[in-house]
C-alpha cells in the first residue's frame, strides 16, 4: 500500500511537525536544530501554536500511549526574557541548536524586539513566532491591532524587520513551505544567523491545508568549515612572517567554531600573544603563557600595551566593536596593519585588513601549517610574559580580602567566586560595572565558562540566559551575576527556574544604583545625575538615603532559596553552599561602592562618549577638555 502523499494539518500543526525534523550537522555530528519552544499565550497564538504544541505531545492516533512531545514547550513570564533564554541556549550549543519563541499579537510581539536585536547583534540564532492580526480581515481592527492610515499591510510585527536576519509574514498556508525553509537556512548559516521571524496571522495558524509529505521529512543543514583562499592565505603568512610585534585578537567566532584547540596550537607554535574580546575570553585558558587577557576599554594593562605597539593585529572571529578598538585609538603603531580571519566577509574586511574569509578553526590550522618553523623574537615573548605575570599580581590584589569580617568590594566578590568554581562552571553577565571587572580579572578555565553578552549589553539578560545555558548544559553549575539595576529590570524568570527545577545560582550584588553609568556620568561631566537609587534630596537630586528595597526578600518571594552574606567570610560560605545546592539559589551581598583594580586605572583605554561642547558647570567643561585630548588620537585604518 502506498504511503499517503499529503497530510491535512493546520498551519501551526504543520510548523511544529516541520521543526521536529530539522537538524544541523558539523564535523559529522548531528544536532536537533530547534529543540523547544518558549511561549506566552494570548488570543494571537493560543488556538494556533498553543493548540499545536499541546497536540504534538499526544499520541498520533486515539488509544495509543502518549509519547514525548514533538516540540517540547517551555513556559515563560516575559517575552523579552524568553528570547534571552533561547539566546543563552544557542550560544552554549555553539549555534548548532536553537529554540523558538511564540507570543500573541500586540505587546507580546513588541516585547520580542529587544531580545531579537540582542540575538542579531551577537550573531546567535533564535526563531521568533509572533502571532499577527487576521490575514483575511473579517474584523478590522482586532484587539491590540495597530492601525496605520497609509498602509493596510503593516502590523506591530514589522518592528521586528530591522532586528531580524530574515522576516516573513505567512498570509497563506502554502506560503509556510518556502518561508520555513528560508528560516532554517538562515538559522543554520554561521554568516547570516541571528533572529529569524515568521509572523503568523492568527486565522492562518488555525487554517487546515493538505501538506506534501516530503515537507516533514528529516532535513539536515550542514554547517561548513570553509578553508581560506590560497592567495589570501599566502598574503597573511607573508604579513605574519614579516611582523616583529604581532598580536592576536580572539573574538566570539573562536568559540562558535570550536577553534580553541586550533588557537592554542597556533600560539604554542608561534609564540604570538593572544588578547580577547568580551565574546572571545576563554579562547585560551587564563594560565596559557600566551594569554594576555581582555583587550580594549575594559582590557588588561598587558593586552592594551601590546595593542598600542603592535605592528600586525590578527583578528580571529571578531567584529572590532568600539570597546575592542578603544574607539579607534588603541592600535596606535605608526605602520600597524591587520589580518582578519572571519567566516563573514563583512567583518574580515574591517580596518583595511588583509582578509582571510574562512572558518576560524580551518583558518588557524592553515596558518599554523604554513608558518611552520616561524616564531616571534624571544625578547618579545619574554617581555609580554613578564607583563602578564605582573598583571596576575594585580588580580591577586584585587581578589584578596585579609579581613573576613568586612563588607566585600565587587572585585572581592569575584575573588570569592573564583575560589569555589572549577572548569565546569559557567559565569553569566551582561551589563553594569561587572563586565569591566570580569574582562580584566576573571580567570577563564574552559571554553564556555565565560559567558558575557556585551554586543548589546542588555540589562535583564543574565537570569533568563542562565536558564537557557542550564538547559543546554544540565551538568554544569551556572551562575548569573546580577547587579541591583539589572535585577530590577527583569527578575521574572526566577519563577520559571523554580517551576521547572532548573538549578541556577544567582549572585545578586546590591550597590544602590547604576555603578557603571554613574562612573561614566562622572567622567563625562554628568556628575552621576540620575544614577543612584536613593530618595530625592531637598535640592531635587537623588542623593538622599538609600531606598528601603529588599531584593533578597523579592527573590525569596519568587521561590528561590536565598543566602544573605554581609561579610567576606559569610560570602565565601554562602557561595560554597550555593554551588552544592539542588534548587535555584540566590546569594545576596551588599558591596562597598568604591572599587578599582589595585595598581591600575579604571580603564586602560578610552571609550568615545561625546561630552557637551558648551557648558557652564565646571565638571562638564573639564570633561570636554579631556575628551578633546582623546579624540586627537583617533585614527582610521585604511
Amino acid at each position: 500500500m502506498n504511503a499517503p502523499t499529503t497530510r491535512r494539518l493546520t498551519v501551526a500543526q504543520a510548523l511544529v511537525e516541520f521543526l521536529a525534523h530539522q537538524y544541523t550537522e558539523r564535523d559529522g555530528r548531528r544536532h536537533r536544530l530547534i529543540t523547544a519552544c518558549w511561549g506566552i499565550f494570548g488570543h494571537g497564538n493560543v488556538a494556533g501554536l498553543g493548540q499545536a504544541l499541546l497536540e504534538s505531545g499526544a499520541a498520533s492516533h486515539q488509544g495509543a500511549t502518549p509519547g514525548p512531545p514533538v516540540l517540547p514547550y517551555l513556559q515563560g513570564r516575559n517575552e523579552q526574557a524568553m528570547v534571552h533564554a533561547a539566546v543563552g541556549y544557542a550560544r552554549q550549543c555553539d549555534r548548532l541548536s536553537a529554540q523558538a519563541v511564540t507570543t500573541s499579537i500586540g505587546p507580546g510581539a513588541t516585547n520580542l524586539v529587544t531580545g531579537a536585536a540582542l540575538a542579531t547583534v551577537n550573531r546567535l540564532p533564535v526563531l521568533l513566532l509572533p502571532g499577527d492580526v487576521f490575514a483575511t480581515r473579517p474584523a478590522d481592527p482586532v484587539l491590540q491591532q495597530l492601525e496605520v492610515p497609509f498602509a493596510g499591510d503593516i502590523s506591530v510585527n514589522d518592528a521586528l524587520r530591522p532586528v531580524s536576519r530574515y522576516f516573513d509574514r505567512v498570509t497563506r498556508p502554502e506560503a509556510l513551505i518556502p518561508a520555513a525553509l528560508q528560516a532554517m537556512r538562515v538559522l543554520a548559516d554561521p554568516v547570516d544567523t541571528g533572529a529569524v521571524t515568521l509572523a503568523l496571522p492568527q486565522d492562518v495558524q488555525a487554517e487546515a491545508y493538505d501538506w506534501p509529505a516530503e515537507f516533514f521529512a528529516d532535513r539536515v543543514w550542514r554547517v561548513p568549515r570553509p578553508a581560506p583562499d590560497p592567495d589570501a592565505l599566502a598574503d597573511a603568512v607573508r604579513a605574519l612572517r614579516g611582523a616583529r610585534r604581532p598580536l592576536v585578537v580572539a573574538g566570539g567566532g573562536v568559540h562558535h567554531s570550536e577553534a580553541e584547540d586550533a588557537l592554542c596550537a597556533f600560539a604554542d607554535a608561534t609564540g604570538i600573544p593572544v588578547a580577547s574580546t568580551q565574546a572571545g575570553k576563554g579562547s585560551l585558558r587564563h594560565d596559557h603563557p600566551a594569554d594576555v587577557g581582555g583587550i580594549g576599554h575594559t582590557g588588561t594593562a598587558t593586552a592594551d600595551a601590546l595593542a598600542r605597539e603592535a605592528d600586525l593585529v590578527i583578528g580571529v572571529g571578531t567584529r572590532y566593536t568600539d570597546f575592542t578598538t578603544a574607539s579607534s585609538t588603541l592600535f596606535a603603531g605608526p605602520g600597524v596593519r591587520f589580518v582578519n580571519l572571519n567566516i563573514a566577509s563583512f567583518d574580515a574586511h574591517k580596518l583595511g585588513a588583509a582578509s582571510l574569509v574562512a572558518d576560524a578553526r580551518a583558518g588557524l590550522e592553515a596558518l599554523t601549517k604554513e608558518l611552520s618553523g616561524h616564531r616571534v623574537d624571544a625578547e618579545y615573548e619574554s617581555a609580554y610574559r613578564a607583563a602578564k605575570a605582573g598583571w596576575e599580581r594585580r588580580v591577586d590584589a584585587a581578589y584578596a580580602a585579609e579581613d573576613p569580617s568586612v563588607r566585600p568590594s565587587q572585585t572581592q566578590v569575584l575573588g570569592a567566586l573564583d575560589a569555589v568554581v572549577d572548569d565546569t562552571d559557567v559565569i553569566i553577565n551582561a551589563a553594569g560595572s561587572l563586565p569591566g571587572d570580569l574582562h580584566k580579572l576573571w580567570r577563564a578555565r574552559s571554553r564556555r565558562q565565560y559567558h558575557l553578552e556585551y554586543g548589546y549589553s542588555c540589562m535583564g539578560y543574565e537570569i533568563p540566559a542562565a536558564i537557557g545555558v542550564r538547559l543546554a548544559a544540565p551538568d554544569r553549575p551556572v551562575w548569573a551575576l546580577v547587579g541591583d539595576g539589572t535585577y530590577l529590570m527583569n527578575p521574572t524568570e526566577i519563577v520559571t527556574a523554580v517551576q521547572e527545577g532548573i538549578n541556577i545560582t544567582l549572585v545578586l550584588i546590591q550597590n544602590h544604583g547604576y555603578a557603571s553609568i554613574g562612573g561614566l556620568s562622572q567622567a563625562t561631566g554628568g556628575e552621576r545625575f540620575g544614577t543612584d537609587y536613593r530618595f530625592r534630596a531637598e535640592d531635587g537630586t537623588y542623593t538622599g538615603a538609600p531606598l528601603p528595597v529588599d531584593l533578597a526578600a523579592n527573590a525569596a518571594s519568587l521561590g528561590m532559596q536565598v543566602l544573605r552574606a554581609a561579610t567576606v567570610g559569610e560570602l565565601r560560605a554562602a557561595l560554597a553552599e550555593a554551588r552544592g545546592a539542588n534548587r535555584p539559589t540566590c546569594v545576596y551581598v551588599e558591596t562597598e561602592t568604591a572599587d578599582t583594580v589595585p595598581g591600575a586605572p579604571e580603564a586602560q583605554a578610552w571609550w568615545d562618549v561625546p561630552v557637551a561642547e558648551t557648558a557652564t558647570r565646571p565638571a562638564a567643561v573639564a570633561a570636554r577638555e579631556v575628551y578633546d585630548r582623546h579624540t586627537a588620537g583617533r585614527r582610521r585604518h585604511l
